[in-house]
C-alpha cells in the first residue's frame, strides 16, 4: 500500500489527548482517524451524506473494521489518511485506508459497509447510481457538472442552495436574499451525479465592462473540496465571454482568502451588511 494508490486524503495533526503513556497514538484512535477521513471521501464524491442516503433509499452500516499496525504516529505528527473504494459487491462495499507520515505507511485499514434499509437494517443491493459513483471516482471521472444559464432554467436549484446557506444557516431574511436581479442574472449551479444541486452563484452586469459576482453558496457538508471554486470559475468565464474587463464582488470577511486565491484583491474598507462583516474585492479579466 502506497500513497499513490489513493485519490482522496484527509490530513490531521496528532493531538496530546490522542497519545498514550508510551507517547504514541493510542491504537483505538486510528479507527477514529479512518472514520473522519471517510467523510472527506463522501465530500470528494459531492454527496452530502444524509440527503444522499435519503435520495438513494437506504444507508451505509459498518459490518467489519480491521486495522494493521506497521509503525506508530507520535504527538504533533502530520498524518495523511488515504481512502479508496476497493470493491463493490451486491450489498456490501469494501473500503481501504492507509495512514501515512510522509511516504511511510503507519497503519492500513479495511472497512466493510453494507447498504441496508434504515428502518429494518436488512441489506439491499447497492444502487446502480452509488455503484457508478464509486467506480467513477476511483477511475478519475469528474463528480460534478456545472450548469450555466438563466433563472428560468436554474432558478429552482439555485434557490434551494441559497435558501439553505443564506437563510437557514446564516439567518439572512428570505426577502433580502432573493431579489429582482435574479431574473436578469447569469447563474451557475453545480449538480452531483444524483442530480442534487450542491453549489450556486450568479453574475450581474454591474457597469459597462464590469461584472458583479454574488450569492455564491456551497452546501455546508461539502465545503473545502473545491466545489465553490468551480462555480466561481464558471462565472468568471461567463463574464470574460460577455466581454467584461473586470469583476467585482462583496465577500464575507471569512471568505476573503478563498477569493484572494482566485486572483481577487481588496478594495475599500470593510463593512457590515445583514449583520455579517464583508469586504469588497475586484479582479481584472
Amino acid at each position: 500500500m502506497q500513497r499513490r494508490d489513493f485519490r482522496c486524503f484527509h490530513r490531521l495533526r496528532v493531538r496530546w489527548a490522542e497519545v498514550d503513556m508510551q507517547k504514541i497514538v493510542f491504537n483505538a484512535h486510528y479507527l477514529m482517524y479512518v472514520d473522519t477521513a471517510m467523510m472527506d471521501y463522501w465530500r470528494a464524491l459531492a454527496l452530502p451524506y444524509e440527503a444522499s442516503m435519503v435520495a438513494l433509499g437506504g444507508d451505509m452500516y459498518v459490518k467489519k473494521a480491521s486495522l494493521e499496525y506497521h509503525a506508530s504516529a507520535q504527538l504533533d505528527d502530520l498524518v495523511d489518511v488515504g481512502m479508496r473504494c476497493e470493491r463493490v459487491g451486491n450489498s456490501s462495499v469494501l473500503f481501504q485506508a492507509g495512514l501515512f507520515r510522509g511516504e511511510r505507511l503507519l497503519v492500513s485499514a479495511e472497512l466493510v459497509y453494507v447498504f441496508a434499509d434504515p428502518a429494518t437494517q436488512t441489506p439491499r443491493p447497492v444502487p446502480l447510481a452509488l455503484r457508478s459513483l464509486f467506480t467513477g471516482f476511483e477511475a478519475g471521472e469528474p463528480m460534478v457538472v456545472v450548469h450555466v444559464g438563466g433563472w428560468e432554467a436554474l432558478g429552482l436549484d439555485a434557490a434551494r442552495v441559497r435558501q439553505a446557506v443564506f437563510v437557514q444557516e446564516l439567518g439572512i431574511p428570505a426577502e433580502v436574499e432573493a431579489d429582482a436581479h435574479d431574473v436578469g442574472a447569469i447563474h451557475a449551479v453545480l449538480r452531483n451525479h444524483l442530480g442534487m444541486p450542491v453549489a450556486a452563484g450568479r453574475l450581474l452586469q454591474h457597469a459597462p465592462g464590469v461584472g458583479r459576482i454574488g450569492r455564491l453558496a456551497v452546501d455546508r457538508m461539502l465545503r473545502g473540496t473545491g466545489w465553490g471554486r468551480k462555480v466561481l470559475d464558471a462565472l468568471l468565464e461567463s463574464a470574460r465571454a460577455r466581454g467584461d474587463r473586470q469583476v467585482v464582488l462583496d465577500a464575507e470577511a471569512s471568505a476573503q482568502g478563498f477569493y484572494e486565491r482566485a486572483g481577487f484583491v481588496v478594495r475599500g474598507e470593510p463593512f457590515v451588511e445583514a449583520g455579517i462583516h464583508h469586504v469588497s474585492m475586484e479582479r481584472a479579466l
